[in-house]
């Protein structure tokens, strides 16, 4: 069984950062597309940031400039660095990584999600 464990989130003022990592524990073999996701209160989950195993990044508009998306292959991680956070940056980061599991034989994909982690923004 795969899990994702997300930290790095807290309090951040505005204009102040963060960064959150996410990494990957369990029988992974390898780990395709990695993305961050958030949800605000009232809101839908939305994707921030997306990284696929060559490191191509995609990015919302809302954050592209001012969040980082990068991985560490070596370590199934996954980071997000968020500079000039804005208050509408609040809310629950929630890690997704497309994960592989190798047996002998076969492989299997397994889409897992973290718990979340909490970014708060204050004025």
């Amino acid at each position: 069984q795969v899990q994702l464990l997300e930290s790095g989130g807290g309090l951040a003022q505005e204009g102040g950062s963060l960064e959150l990592s996410c990494v990957a524990s369990g029988s992974v073999y390898a780990m395709n597309d990695m993305v961050w996701y958030r949800q605000g209160p009232g809101q839908q989950r939305e994707l921030v940031a997306a990284i696929n195993p060559n490191g191509l990044r995609n990015y919302a508009n809302s954050v592209r400039g001012r969040f980082t998306i990068s991985r560490d292959n070596s370590k199934n991680t996954v980071y997000l660095q968020m500079n000039s956070l804005e208050l509408e940056d609040a809310g629950v980061y929630y890690c997704n990584a497309d994960t592989v599991l190798r047996y002998a034989g076969y492989d299997e994909y397994q889409e897992v999600w973290g718990q979340g982690t909490l970014v708060t923004v204050s004025s």
